[in-house]
């Protein structure tokens, strides 16, 4: 297959003291470096994502960048001997749409170090439903059994349970034989968590976990999405040498508790920082997100499959708390 000459890209634009996203028409040269040039056939919608193309965050550490932190496809040209043309391949978070070009362009250049080939038993689209979410699902289930949670220890409680994170750890976990309890601030949605495998429901704005430094033990983990009051509260309630799972901050950076829970029950708060990882666990997880753990409602937890063009105002709905589920963008 021959290289383009130009093609269709979402940059985004240092823009005064912000920065904003646009469609640009650029050209490979106009890409950085890596030794992979992958035809892009989809990406996805992350919280970072809007964060970035909306100049609400400060994502980018240069600009102008391609945005999109997830990206897969097929390898139109390759300079390492491990990739050859039409190999599929993925790459999440490594410094995509922050530090480098990301997956919102109808081709992307990639460094072969983090390029993940496809695992059998996953299709390129099924890899970015998955995308930065699932991955981030399957890296926290990953850091708590490697602390010893296990489902014969009781249910674990998903936060920021409508999002992205939010129903793939459901889906999840479930599959991986833990019981699973959500709480959302959504509970019009509460059936179709129930259909993703949630055991029990808890509106957020109905939530009382107390104030004590130690109440009632609840929970034998948890995948925190949200941070900040929501974070604080499930340390007080988590059983002993319980794990929690801190991924997001959809609420609140903040975190503001005591360490009665981690010095008497033994409480773990593990921190995910999926955009990270080694590639060896990189590997691992993908593997697992392709056999053992992969989700079994993959196309419910679609929920909107979006363009380019369209990006602007899936970020806006984002940040706005409207999303449910997760969104693919098509190339």
């Amino acid at each position: 297959m021959s290289l383009p000459d130009t093609f269709r890209a979402y940059r985004v634009h240092a823009q005064g003291d912000s920065a904003r996203g646009r469609i640009d028409t650029i050209s490979l040269d106009q890409l950085g470096t890596g030794e992979l040039v992958i035809k892009t056939a989809y990406s996805s919608v992350n919280y970072k994502d809007a964060l970035a193309g909306s100049g609400q965050g400060k994502i980018l550490r240069q600009y102008p960048l391609v945005g999109g932190i997830d990206v897969a496809g097929h390898v139109l040209q390759s300079s390492d001997p491990r990739f050859k043309e039409g190999d599929a391949v993925l790459v999440t978070g490594c410094g995509l749409s922050e530090t480098r070009d990301g997956g919102y362009s109808e081709y992307a250049r990639v460094e072969a170090k983090w390029a993940i080939p496809l695992p059998a038993g996953l299709s390129v689209r099924e890899a970015m439903i998955l995308g930065t979410a699932g991955f981030t699902a399957a890296l926290s289930l990953y850091r708590m059994e490697a602390n010893g949670q296990t489902p014969e220890m009781g249910p674990v409680v998903v936060t920021g349970a409508t999002g992205g994170v939010g129903m793939l750890a459901i889906d999840l976990l479930t599959t991986a034989g833990y019981e699973v309890h959500a709480i959302s601030g959504k509970p019009e949605q509460f059936d179709a968590l129930v259909a993703l495998g949630a055991r029990q429901c808890i509106a957020r704005q109905q939530l009382d976990l107390g104030s004590r430094p130690l109440e009632t033990a609840i929970w034998a983990g948890a995948i925190d999405n949200v941070g900040g009051a929501t974070l604080a509260s499930l340390t007080r309630v988590i059983r002993p040498y319980g794990n929690i799972a801190s991924c997001g901050l959809a609420a609140s950076p903040d975190l503001h508790t005591t360490v009665m829970p981690f010095i008497i029950r033994g409480v773990s708060l593990l921190g995910i920082a999926s955009a990270g990882t080694p590639y060896n666990i990189r590997r691992t997880l993908w593997e697992r997100l392709a056999t053992m753990w992969k989700p079994k409602h993959l196309e419910t937890i679609l929920t909107r499959t979006a363009t380019l063009d369209e990006l602007d105002g899936v970020f806006a709905r984002m940040l706005a708390g409207g999303s449910f589920g997760r969104t693919l963008v098509q190339l």
